[in-house]
């Protein structure tokens, strides 16, 4: 939006100190889920004139809770559309690691892919009980909301039975 309203200047407050201060390069994007993300703000910072990115504590977030639900409620075409999923997936089938990950990041990989079992196409997470549970993309998370919201799995119920029976 800053780029579009041809803004020079933008501060950008956040209650996490981990991702201000990777934002700022203070710290190292280890998580392979955020660096896409990461190289994004960095781009985006690059067609400003002035960027800052401030660490607010919790205590003091109430600006920060309300704009951080608005921003939650954009669409952002430019990122990559996998699921949360994917290269867990994608190691569990071909043992290959993303491009962009090195070190520290595969081992992550390696060590997150133990708790997950693949069945053919189908992703499943163990659960400590050794229950699987299906992981789902964004699309297929819609429709089991709208199918249960709808009472098309039974009738309405109170929301921790709700919780129980989506999982």
């Amino acid at each position: 939006m800053a780029i579009d309203q041809d803004l020079e200047e933008l501060l950008i407050i956040g209650d996490s100190d981990l991702i201000i201060r990777q934002a700022q390069g203070k710290w190292e994007t280890r998580d392979v889920k955020l660096i896409p993300y990461r190289h994004h703000v960095e781009d985006l910072s690059k067609r400003l004139e002035s960027v800052e990115f401030r660490y607010i504590s919790l205590f003091h977030n109430e600006l920060v809770d309300a704009l951080a639900t608005l921003a939650s409620m954009l669409p952002y075409p430019e990122l990559d559309v996998q699921p949360w999923y994917h290269d867990i997936k994608r190691f569990l089938k071909t043992k290959e690691y993303p491009d962009e990950a090195i070190g520290d990041q595969r081992r992550t990989i390696r060590l997150l892919a133990r708790g997950f079992f693949l069945s053919g196409e189908v992703l499943y997470k163990r659960t400590l009980d050794l229950s699987l549970l299906r992981c789902v993309d964004t699309e297929e998370v819609g429709r089991i909301m709208y199918e249960v919201h709808r009472g098309v799995c039974g009738p309405h119920i109170n929301g921790y039975v709700l919780a129980k029976k989506i999982l």
